[in-house]
C-alpha cells in the first residue's frame, strides 16, 4: 500500500494570494495563450514554494515582511475613467507613460513625441494576442526562484513594454506609476515592465513610483531590461510611495558586450520598501553603474539589495549607495559582486555609507565579494557615522540655525552620490526630492 502524499502546509497569507491567482487566471491577459499560462504557472509555483521570505532566508535576514504578510489585500479596482492628479514633475515635454494601480492608461500618457524606432505598448495588450516577440524574453531575465517575482508573474494584469530599435536614440521617456488607496481598503497590484534596447540604441528612462492618498497599498513591481551590444540605458528611479504603502521592486538587467546600464535610485517613500537589483554583465567590456540613496525617517524601513554577476571578461561595475536615517528608522544595504572564472580583467567597486541622525536609527550593511577569477581589481567598503560635530559647530557659530545647518550637512553628504547622475536636470530633480524629504522629517526640539 502506497504511503499518502504529504502536501506541505501553505501559510494563510500565501494561500489567499494563490487563491486569487486561481480565481483570476482565466481572466488575466493571455489566459488562453499556452506560453503565457505556463509563465504564470511557474510564477505561482515559485511563490507557493517560497512564500513570503522570512528572516531565516539569508537575503531577507534584515527585513521583516510580517506587516506585509499580516495585511489582507484586495485587488485594485480603480475606475478606468479616474483622472487623479499626476506629480508636478510629470508635466515635462518628454514622452510620458502613466500606470494607475499597475494598469497602463493610454488616455493619461503622452506618446506622440516618440521618434521612429521606439515602440511602447501595454503589456496586457501584447499578452492578450500572445506576442511571439515576448515569449523568449518575458521571465527569462528575472531570477526564476524569487517568490515575490513569481507572485508578480502570477498576478500581473498589466505593465509597459518599451522597445527601441537598433541604433535609435530614443531620448527621454518618463514612467509615472501612481498608487491609490481607497479608504478602508488595502489593495495590491503587480505591474510587469519590460525594456529592450537593440544594438547601439540609447534611452534615458525616468521611472517614478508615487502615492496618492494616505491609505494602505502594496506595489509589487518587476522590471526586466535587456540591452543589446553597445546599447546605453540611463535609468533614474524615484520611489516616493505613500507613507503607509508597501513597495517591493525587482529590477533584473542583462547587459550585452560593450553596452552600459547607468542607474540611480532615490528611495524616500513607503512604510516598508525593498529595492532589489539583479544584473548580469553578459558580454565583454560591458559596464554597470548602480548608484543610489535611501532617505528613511520615523519608523519606516528601507532595504537596497543588489547582486552583480560578472559573467564575461573586461567588464566594469561601480556602486555607491548612501543612506540617511532619522527617528527610529531602519536601513539595509546588501550588495554582492560575483566574478566568474571566465570574467578575467574585471573591475568592480562597491561603497555603502550611512549617516545616522538619531541614536534610535539603525543600519545593517553587508557588502560581499565572491571572486573565482585571478586577474581582477575589486574592492568594497562600508562606513557608518553621525553628523560631524565640528562642522555643525562651525555653521552654528556663523549664525546658521541648527536645523538649517544639519540640512546643509545632509545635503553635502548626498551630493556626492547624486553627482554621479550625468544629466543636470535630473540631478536637480533628485536634489529637490531630498530637500522635500528633509522638510517632512520631525526634528527634535
Amino acid at each position: 500500500m502506497n504511503a499518502p502524499v504529504v502536501v506541505p502546509a501553505v501559510a494563510p497569507a500565501v494561500a489567499a494570494l494563490l487563491d486569487r491567482h486561481a480565481g483570476l487566471k482565466d481572466r488575466l491577459p493571455g489566459a488562453r495563450v499556452a506560453w503565457v499560462e505556463a509563465w504564470r504557472h511557474r510564477g505561482a509555483e515559485a511563490f507557493r514554494a517560497g512564500g513570503f521570505p522570512t528572516k531565516r532566508v539569508e537575503a531577507w535576514k534584515y527585513t521583516d515582511l510580517s506587516p506585509l504578510r499580516e495585511t489582507r489585500f484586495e485587488e485594485a479596482l480603480v475606475a478606468t475613467d479616474a483622472h487623479p492628479a499626476l506629480p508636478a514633475e510629470a508635466g515635462g515635454e518628454e514622452a510620458r507613460i502613466v500606470l494607475l494601480d499597475g494598469r497602463f492608461r493610454a488616455d493619461l500618457s503622452q506618446l506622440d513625441t516618440l521618434p521612429d524606432g521606439v515602440r511602447i505598448d501595454s503589456l496586457a495588450a501584447l499578452l492578450g494576442v500572445g506576442d511571439a516577440a515576448l515569449r523568449d524574453i518575458l521571465g527569462a531575465i528575472a531570477p526564476a526562484d524569487l517568490p515575490l517575482a513569481g507572485l508578480n508573474a502570477a498576478l500581473a494584469e498589466d505593465g509597459v513594454v518599451i522597445r527601441v530599435a537598433p541604433g535609435v536614440a530614443a531620448g527621454r521617456v518618463r514612467i509615472v506609476s501612481l498608487g491609490t488607496a481607497p479608504d478602508g481598503h488595502a489593495v495590491a497590484f503587480h505591474p510587469r515592465n519590460l525594456v529592450v534596447l537593440g544594438a547601439g540604441a540609447s534611452l534615458t528612462l525616468l521611472d517614478g513610483a508615487h502615492g496618492a492618498g494616505k491609505g494602505v497599498y502594496w506595489h509589487n513591481a518587476v522590471t526586466e531590461i535587456a540591452l543589446g551590444e553597445g546599447a546605453r540605458l540611463t535609468h533614474v528611479r524615484l520611489q516616493d510611495e505613500a507613507r503607509d504603502a508597501f513597495h517591493t521592486a525587482l529590477v533584473a538587467v542583462r547587459v550585452a558586450a560593450k553596452a552600459e546600464y547607468d542607474s540611480f535610485t532615490l528611495v524616500r517613500g513607503a512604510r516598508l520598501a525593498r529595492n532589489e537589483v539583479h544584473a548580469v554583465l553578459a558580454g565583454p567590456k560591458a559596464a554597470l553603474h548602480l548608484n543610489g540613496a535611501q532617505l528613511v525617517d520615523g519608523d519606516r524601513h528601507a532595504d537596497t539589495t543588489t547582486v552583480i554577476d560578472h559573467a564575461a571578461p573586461e567588464c566594469e561595475s561601480n556602486q555607491t549607495v548612501k543612506t540617511v536615517l532619522a527617528g527610529r528608522a531602519r536601513g539595509v544595504f546588501q550588495g554582492k559582486i560575483h566574478v566568474r572564472q571566465v570574467a578575467q580583467k574585471t573591475d568592480g567597486y562597491q561603497m555603502n555609507q550611512a549617516l545616522l541622525l538619531s541614536p534610535e536609527a539603525e543600519i545593517n550593511a553587508k557588502p560581499q565579494l565572491e571572486i573565482y577569477a585571478d586577474d581582477v581589481k575589486c574592492s568594497h567598503g562600508a562606513t557608518v557615522g553621525e553628523l560631524d560635530h565640528d562642522q555643525l559647530f562651525y555653521l552654528r557659530s556663523r549664525g546658521i540655525p541648527e536645523v538649517e545647518a544639519k540640512s546643509m550637512l545632509v545635503q553635502a553628504f548626498l551630493t556626492d552620490a547624486v553627482s554621479l547622475v550625468s544629466d543636470e536636470a535630473l540631478r536637480e530633480t533628485l536634489l529637490a526630492a531630498t530637500d522635500a524629504w528633509w522638510d517632512g522629517v520631525e526634528h527634535p526640539a
